[in-house]
């Protein structure tokens, strides 16, 4: 009888090594770009939807190309100090490689770099820990927007509901979400049901950079970081 696959042993060497060889060649890809394109962008994003971010990379595949991967180890690529850094003022970019981020290579004009990332949002559903960007209250009530039998799953989730006469009622007022609170479980849940999208994907242009040139951009999260006292 054949051994099992899922039986099969992996040496922590093995696997120190392979990630060891991911982030090698991570670094090298990287450095690479710096010669094959004209300029650099760090970006940020809130709400990342995979594949929402896949057609948008595929969309400027021809000119550009896209790095996500552990913040530290793209720092070292570009290089952290004035000392390391792979050409000259990309360590200022590297100062701004922290929280969700990445790198955009590209060829593109400034300008319809800009065009692209500004008009670029794509709204879902909330998940589980984001924030509410508005207050949902359902007032007591039939809801005639669900059938009788998602009575109990709506009670699992919280809602003070009952069957009337076959159509689900709320016997009291019921808060879904709370604006700038976060979203619970069972709040996402009953807002996918509602049909409520709150959740927006968003790029961020930190800053860019080519040879001989640095530009930081004036976005709010860059002056949101500027003044904690004005959010944080």
């Amino acid at each position: 009888m054949p051994k099992s696959k899922r039986n099969k042993l992996v040496t922590l060497s093995k696997t120190k090594k392979r990630g060891k060889e991911q982030k090698e060649s991570l670094v090298k890809s990287v450095r690479d770009c710096l010669d094959e394109y004209s300029s650099l962008y760090i970006f940020s994003f809130e709400n990342m939807r995979n594949t929402k971010f896949k057609e948008f990379k595929e969309r400027l595949k021809t000119s550009s190309r896209f790095f996500l991967g552990g913040n530290k180890v793209l720092q070292i690529a570009l290089g952290k100090t004035d000392a390391e850094e792979q050409k000259e003022g990309l360590h200022q970019a590297s100062e701004l490689i922290h929280g969700f981020c990445g790198l955009f290579f590209t060829n593109l004009p400034k300008s319809e770099v800009l065009k692209e990332f500004q008009e670029f949002e794509e709204v879902d559903f909330a998940r589980t820990g984001s924030v509410a960007t508005e207050t949902v209250e359902l007032k007591e009530g039939p809801l005639e927007q669900f059938t009788h039998d998602m009575e109990p799953f709506l009670r699992k989730q919280g809602m003070p509901v009952r069957l009337n006469r076959g159509v689900v009622e709320l016997v009291a007022d019921y808060t879904v979400c709370t604006e700038g609170q976060n979203v619970s479980p069972e709040a996402s849940r009953i807002l996918r049901l509602l049909g409520v999208q709150m959740a927006a994907f968003k790029l961020h242009l930190r800053c860019r950079w080519a040879p001989d040139e640095f530009e930081l951009f004036e976005t709010e999260e860059n002056m949101q970081s500027d003044n904690p006292s004005d959010g944080s």
